[in-house]
């Protein structure tokens, strides 16, 4: 079975058509991007799949879970994190994550806690008040803490958001990893470069609609871009530049 699966998913607000009868299938072990500008639904996508949104209409798998029905069951089981999302800013970096593993019941928590915190490069600051903490760190802790309990599969809205080069590429080094380790990751952006470099398989969303499918790496260069400006034609263009 899919690690994700979507049929004629669809959501409204009012008159505004958020999504528009999605059909979307991602495999175990993918590392899979949805692109589009802002405003495209993939956001609305990520909370939807994360039962944090109901649809209109329309089915969802996660993990062989609906969401719709037992958001709560695909919440334990899955790493979440969404776009400019901060640690609480009263709690340190040890502080927070040792709350999440006592939430997701990791007996090894502290061990963890090294661990990450290494990976990541933060353990000079684990013991910080978050509100003292740059974007870049906070950015740091919160991609702790979706791998921090070895989830199957996650979701995360721009993944590099915040970080410096350097921290950059060991991110993407940690993705691509998880990945070639079996697990899934679904990622949203509305960066060429980084579906470019991360994804798998790359699904270009716009109004609501998924567009097209790709692998980039079977691309020429420049060939997401050239996807991307037929397909989606005059509508809000992605942004190109460096995340």
């Amino acid at each position: 079975m899919p690690a994700v699966e979507t049929k004629g998913l669809a959501k409204q607000y009012g008159n505004i058509c958020a999504l528009d009868s999605l059909d979307l299938v991602v495999d175990r072990g993918e590392l899979y991007g949805l692109l589009g500008p802002n405003g495209s639904g993939k956001t609305t996508t990520i909370e939807i799949l994360t039962g944090q949104r109901i649809p209109t209409s329309g089915s969802v798998s996660v993990l062989d879970t609906d969401p719709v029905e037992n958001p709560l069951d695909v919440r334990r089981s899955v790493g979440i994190l969404p776009e400019r999302e901060d640690p609480p800013s009263f709690l340190t970096p040890r502080e927070y994550l040792q709350f999440v593993g006592d939430v997701r019941d990791i007996s090894d928590i502290d061990a963890r806690i090294e661990e990450w915190s290494g990976k990541l490069e933060f353990r000079g600051i684990l013991d910080t008040l978050s509100t003292d903490l740059s974007e870049g760190e906070r950015q740091r802790v919160m991609l702790a803490q979706v791998f921090i309990h070895e989830p199957e599969l996650v979701f995360i809205d721009e993944p590099l958001v915040n970080l410096d080069p350097l921290m950059q590429a060991e991110v993407k080094d940690i993705l691509t990893s998880y990945c070639e380790a079996g697990n899934t990751l679904f990622l949203s952006t509305h960066f060429m470069e980084v579906a470019e470099d991360l994804c798998t398989r790359v699904g270009i969303i716009a109004d609501g609609e998924l567009v097209t499918e790709r692998d980039p790496q079977a691309l020429e260069e420049n060939g997401l871009l050239e996807t991307f400006a037929t397909e989606v034609g005059d509508r809000e263009p992605v942004e190109a530049g460096r995340s």
